[in-house]
């Protein structure tokens, strides 16, 4: 891998050395309503390698969430498959934590059992599990908050748990739907830093869906650019930046010209 010394430009070379560990093959989804069919999603292939953080990015309606819903085996395809780790999703995968625009947590539970649910739900062991749950909290900066209930911590801090409750039974793969997008813009600049440096220590593989073209390329190795619906893939663009990304990325000539092409991309999509 190799950088630009000037604006931070890297050409990956180690894409090829990966393990595949999501195949979208040929996979559509049309929803049966009173009024006929709705067509959400046109055929799509995709593939994601192990440790990629990839954010999808389309027009309002386009099947963005529903694209996250069958990979996290909430819903099923009406035809091709997803296959996480060689495996065909057919129900929720042990391996996957996701996140969700609210971070729906319980109030009656502190911040701890919260992230401790996936362990109680799936009756794994409590002990080797709490620890674990405590250093995500701790690297997720709410290391002291391990009792506080929901109503007493920011939106921002409300998130940074369910992150932590999406990571606690330590799945290969987390699954974020527009996790930030309730945020203010401040709150929102703050956990997509978060974010990158909770990706950065962890390795985890992130399918992230975002209406912000922005973000997406801050926090993104690649970007999926989808049609309006039934969406499919109109761009994979690989994003060349160096990690770790400061707060100067956005700043950068070389990241608005990125972010102006895709977003003409998607404003064609849009349009259409």
């Amino acid at each position: 891998m190799s950088a630009h010394p000037q604006i931070g430009i890297v050409v990956d070379n180690t894409r090829a050395l990966r393990r595949r560990l999501i195949e979208v093959r040929g996979l559509t989804k049309t929803y049966r309503t009173r009024d006929g069919d709705v067509p959400s999603l046109a055929p799509i292939d995709l593939e994601i390698d192990e440790g990629e953080f990839v954010a999808v990015v389309g027009p309002s309606g386009c099947g963005k969430s529903t694209l996250l819903k069958l990979a996290a085996g909430l819903i099923s395809p009406t035809s091709g498959e997803i296959r996480i780790d060689g495996k065909p999703v057919r129900e929720p995968p042990d391996d996957v934590g996701i996140v969700f625009q609210s971070p729906v947590l319980l109030a009656w539970r502190n911040v701890l059992r919260n992230v401790m649910m996936p362990v109680e739900i799936r009756r794994l062991d409590r002990a080797l599990h709490l620890e674990r749950a405590k250093k995500l909290l701790k690297t997720a900066g709410l290391d002291g908050f391990e009792n506080k209930f929901p109503w007493q911590l920011s939106g921002g801090m409300q998130q940074r748990a369910a992150i932590c409750r999406a990571l606690v039974h330590d799945p290969k793969i987390v699954l974020m739907d527009e996790p930030f997008g309730a945020l203010d813009a401040m709150t929102r600049e703050h956990m997509n830093l978060e974010l990158q440096r909770i990706h950065n220590e962890t390795g985890k593989t992130i399918l992230f869906i975002t209406h912000s073209i922005p973000e997406a390329v801050f926090l993104a190795d690649r970007v999926v650019v989808m049609s309006a619906r039934p969406g499919t893939i109109r761009r994979d663009a690989a994003i060349p930046f160096a990690r770790p990304r400061s707060r100067e990325l956005l700043g950068d000539p070389a990241f608005h010209a990125l972010t102006d092409e895709l977003g003409a991309t998607l404003d064609g999509e849009a349009a259409s």
